[in-house]
């Protein structure tokens, strides 16, 4: 495991093979020499973390672990591969591509961050610079021990730099207590907040403080830290810095860069592999549908469920911005078929190659996470006017006049219909205990065997692991 994890986590320069970079040491060791040494070195390496966390979303792995092991979505393709079967069923296992995509492309996102970190107070130019872009690297690095904190538990605590094997083989490389991992999370953002710039970022794809304050808002609402998330949510708002754009559908359609309700985006450009796969992967396999350019046909590995399209409230905008049932086939006539809207580049010549920016984090789940921080503080009635805002805009009418126990469901539908397709599900019912309520009623609706158990609540260490060192890495019970 140490090999592998040298190869794959600690090198910041290269993703070849562990053979490969070995061979290549005496060029490394070149660069690592001639590198780090002024301004544009660093705001270069910083570029390449920004890329590589984007791989959590050029490549959709992480919406297949959030999205399809939900009840929002489902596979319509006629022949899914086994991995896809295992998260639409929540019968994963520990060899699933996509368990080790994840955590590979967030493993591998630390150890460019720790590169920056490591190395930049050593460097001598301009502070303010210098400051922000550690800051950003700290974002990133914390945004990604998030992600595997959340999806995985115990994961290893990665936060020196290696320059040889020796080194890597002198390391403590085990897993460490999810306790122990969000501990880092918050020291990285609290830090990262102190040196990032007050004032707005108007390129929403690098963080500036509101995004710090956004994220930790998120994480202590996660660990149920509702004083502090309050208090963190709550400088967001105040600092008036972001607002709901006024038409949802604009949210996710070509031209959607850098909206005033973008908190944190992912922005994808066609060609080279810089597009995403959303047009594929959330419209149906139908050869004879009249929806792209050339008549593409998508491929059905993410759609919505009937009963996800049954949620929207009567006179919801956000439901004809989102989900269709229905689509136009080249002889004029139509065909039922579930899809997703959002995200999907109906311009786009290859599918594959999509430009449609994510927009990772909103505005609107700052409000409704406010919404929830109230309502668990027992202050029900002061947290309805934060999800009333986001109901407004999609056209719906207040609520008034809820229990605790009942605005905490209306909240969780809210953020349902709201980020469809956006990779927040999961984390949700995770985070409310209601995973397993939820997903078991939803099987047994559909007249399906399969279930969650408890140990599904996170997913398997990648086998890779296991295997390379069984000493150091031991798998998440259950599996």
């Amino acid at each position: 495991m140490k090999k592998k994890l040298f190869c794959l986590l600690i090198l910041a320069a290269t993703v070849s093979s562990c053979k490969d970079f070995l061979a290549l040491a005496p060029e490394y060791q070149i660069s690592d020499q001639t590198f780090y040494k002024n301004q544009n070195d660093f705001e270069t390496a910083l570029t390449g973390v920004y890329s590589t966390f984007r791989g959590l979303f050029s490549s959709s792995t992480v919406l297949y672990m959030t999205e399809l092991t939900t009840d929002n979505t489902e596979i319509q393709w006629s022949s899914p591969s086994v991995n896809e079967m295992q998260m639409d069923q929540n019968g994963v296992i520990s060899t699933n591509s996509f368990v080790q995509g994840v955590w590979n492309t967030c493993l591998y996102t630390i150890s460019r961050s720790n590169a920056i970190i490591n190395r930049i107070d050593d460097v001598s130019f301009d502070q303010a610079t210098k400051d922000r872009i550690k800051g950003e690297a700290k974002f990133l690095r914390a945004y990604s021990y998030f992600y595997l904190v959340r999806l995985f538990g115990n994961v290893p605590l990665i936060n020196q730099e290696f320059s040889s094997p020796a080194q890597v083989a002198a390391a403590d490389l085990s897993l460490k207590p999810s306790a122990q991992i969000y501990e880092e999370v918050l020291r990285d953002l609290t830090e990262a907040e102190a040196l990032l710039p007050a004032n707005l970022n108007t390129d929403k794809t690098r963080a500036s403080r509101s995004t710090v304050k956004a994220l930790l808002g998120k994480v202590y609402l996660t660990q149920k830290n509702y004083d502090q998330a309050a208090a963190k949510l709550k400088e967001v708002i105040d600092a008036k810095q972001y607002s709901l754009v006024p038409n949802y559908q604009t949210l996710f359609t070509n031209g959607n860069n850098n909206l005033a309700e973008s908190v944190f985006e992912i922005q994808f450009v066609a060609g080279r592999g810089m597009g995403n796969n959303y047009s594929a992967l959330f419209t149906p396999a139908i050869t004879s549908m009249a929806i792209f350019n050339n008549n593409l046909q998508g491929s059905g590995r993410i759609v919505p469920t009937l009963e996800m399209i049954n949620t929207y409230e009567p006179g919801d905008a956000r439901k004809a911005a989102s989900v269709n049932d229905s689509v136009r086939l080249i002889n004029g006539t139509k065909s039922y078929a579930r899809h997703g809207l959002k995200f999907v580049d109906f311009k786009a010549i290859d599918l594959s190659d999509g430009t449609v920016t994510f927009t990772q984090f909103r505005y609107a789940d700052v409000l409704l996470m406010y919404a929830e921080v109230l309502n668990e503080q027992g202050k029900t009635a002061d947290a309805l006017p934060f999800i009333n805002q986001v109901r407004k805009r999609a056209g719906l009418p207040d609520l008034a006049g809820l229990s605790q126990a009942a605005l905490r469901l209306a909240i969780e539908k809210e953020r349902r219909v709201e980020f469809l397709f956006e990779g927040q599900r999961w984390f949700d019912l995770v985070r409310t205990g209601r995973v397993q309520t939820v997903m078991n009623a939803h099987y047994a609706s559909q007249n399906l065997s399969f279930k969650v158990d408890d140990f599904e609540l996170i997913f398997p260490i990648p086998q890779n692991e296991i295997d390379l060192n069984p000493a150091m890495v031991k798998q998440n019970p259950g599996y």
